[in-house]
């Protein structure tokens, strides 16, 4: 439903607190209101039930509450869940709780469909078309600490934007959401447990670093020659890894945190001794630790899952140089809604 009203949760708490000395209230009623918005995560004014029933009205004479809905959810076999979440504009984004014995796991969308076009990645084939808003990456986190309550008896323990789009393509609104999702007015989530997972934007990566953040870096890097990375990450071509070792370095040296590479070995594509010792030789440059990931078909043949031999001998080769690497195999994929699988076929 199209409306003039205004977003509510767009406004600051102080904005709030002047919106209702305004109105000729006393300020504090802002800070119930924003209470409402982000602790509680009300969907509706008519939820405030602390607040009169004469104010909750004139607070709907004037905004909205512009809260997602989980269209579908599905559970596969190996106990994920995949959301399709409606925005408000009735646009779909897929989210994923990931369980295992000791921890639950959100991996949540930045933006609908992607701005980049990696060809091994079924989300890249959906056109970019808009950003998500702070508070729609706010609530797909508050969705899945729900189903993690409801189906595994705890609450969620830690957040990967690892769904659809690119996070650093729409860097004000994530951050945005990571700063309420943390704040003890939000969710109280530690940054720690959060992970942003890019592509590799250079100029976004040093930006971060400069602002101080406290979650995790992990980059979706797969090949570590520019020819290589280009062919499977055409965007490679404007960012080439020269630029993305420089801001992995100037992020280490600001926040003496390590890298996590997330790294898809492809029969033919990457597979080869060079693309091994090339790989190694990016990983020697900042301090990190590797992901091998399982690959996860969507319907191009061109892409296909590299031998146990390879592998084994990525791994080798890696521990022979310490450097910290662990094999994910992949969740959810009956549902498809492991990495790379995110396009809205639910």
């Amino acid at each position: 439903m199209v409306t003039n009203k205004k977003d509510i949760r767009a406004l600051s708490k102080q904005q709030l607190r002047d919106f209702f000395i305004k109105q000729g209230d006393k300020s504090f009623r802002g800070n119930q209101v924003y209470e409402w918005l982000w602790q509680k995560a009300a969907h509706s004014f008519e939820d405030m039930t602390n607040i009169s029933k004469e104010t909750r009205q004139m607070l709907e004479d004037h905004f909205v509450i512009n809260h997602i809905e989980v269209d579908s959810m599905q559970r596969s076999s190996d106990g994920t869940i995949k959301n399709a979440v409606r925005l408000h504009d009735g646009l779909i984004v897929e989210s994923v709780l990931i369980p295992t014995p000791t921890r639950t796991t959100a991996c949540v969308s930045s933006q609908v469909g992607c701005s980049l076009d990696c060809k091994f990645c079924a989300t890249a084939r959906l056109k970019r078309m808009r950003n998500l808003n702070p508070d729609e990456i706010y609530d797909q986190v508050v969705a899945i600490d729900n189903e993690s309550r409801h189906y595994y008896n705890r609450p969620l323990s830690n957040i990967v934007f690892m769904g659809m789009g690119e996070p650093l393509m729409n860097y004000n609104n994530v951050i945005k959401a990571i700063d309420k999702i943390t704040s003890p007015e939000g969710l109280g989530m530690s940054p720690r447990r959060i992970t942003l997972s890019t592509s590799g934007i250079p100029k976004m990566i040093k930006k971060m670093a400069d602002d101080g953040v406290k979650f995790n870096l992990a980059v979706s890097l797969h090949a570590a020659t520019d020819q290589v990375r280009t062919s499977i990450m055409p965007f490679n071509d404007t960012f080439p890894l020269e630029d993305l070792r420089e801001s992995l370095e100037y992020w280490y040296a600001k926040t003496k945190r390590k890298i996590s590479y997330e790294y898809v070995i492809w029969k033919g594509i990457n597979d080869s001794e060079a693309d091994i010792q090339a790989f190694v030789k990016f990983c020697k440059y900042v301090p990190c630790k590797v992901n091998i990931i399982e690959y996860n078909p969507i319907g191009d043949v061109h892409f296909q899952q590299a031998s146990p031999k390879i592998l084994e001998r990525y791994l080798t080769v890696l521990e022979q140089n310490n450097i910290v690497v662990n094999v994910r195999r992949s969740r959810g994929k009956d549902i498809d809604a492991a990495c790379g699988q995110l396009a809205n076929k639910s």
